[in-house]
């Protein structure tokens, strides 16, 4: 039987785990790696589904409720990822493709999809708003643009979310992106939702 201190560590491991993988995965829709990280989400898969056995045994409520997080943010990753994928072998723009360019054109220098996350309650994810945000900083300080106080920045992440919460959607994709040397933020609800 796993202890809780062992399963609270592996809790640890596969969020750092999750993130290795949402960042591949940003790198390969982005150009930057030649194929899908299969090893990394089969190794995530596989680490979720021990983790599920041990928690159910020796788990306690908050170790459970954080697993179940981390399902949800899995499985909605996965489906975003297999979209997009989808889309790429279909020949049409999807998730990750920008708004009046053809999948298959090759990309002016210097226009990339610099980052992708999905937020489901930003006040209770602060490292993945901290990631976003340092992100869009680094960018616009390459390209000389001003920069937005995080307290602003959070605010607008919020705002968005409810919006689209508002609209039915549970979980909002954001989407940072150079195009023609400005920095672009786009964000789509998940499930459907119209886009921003």
């Amino acid at each position: 039987m796993q202890r809780g201190s062992d399963l609270d560590r592996d809790l640890r491991k596969l969020e750092a785990d999750l993130r290795k993988l949402e960042a591949e995965y940003n790198m390969f829709f982005a150009g930057q790696l030649p194929r899908p990280p299969w090893e990394t989400r089969t190794h995530v898969e596989q680490t979720i589904t021990r983790l599920e056995r041990a928690g159910a045994i020796a788990g306690t409520y908050a170790e459970r409720f954080r697993l179940q997080t981390l399902q949800s943010r899995f499985a909605t990753f996965v489906d975003l990822w297999d979209r997009g994928l989808r889309a790429r072998e279909e020949g049409r723009p999807g998730p990750f493709a920008r708004k009046g360019r053809k999948e298959a054109a090759p990309e002016p220098q210097g226009d990339r999809v610099v980052f992708v996350t999905v937020f489901s309650e930003p006040k209770e994810e602060l490292d993945r708003l901290r990631e976003l945000y340092e992100r869009i900083t680094d960018v616009r300080q390459e390209l000389g643009e001003a920069q937005v106080p995080f307290h602003k920045f959070a605010g607008l992440i919020r705002e968005k979310v409810n919006a689209f919460k508002k609209r039915g959607a549970p979980e909002v994709a954001f989407r940072v992106t150079v195009v023609d040397g400005k920095v672009t933020f786009s964000a789509r609800g998940l499930k459907g939702t119209p886009e921003a």
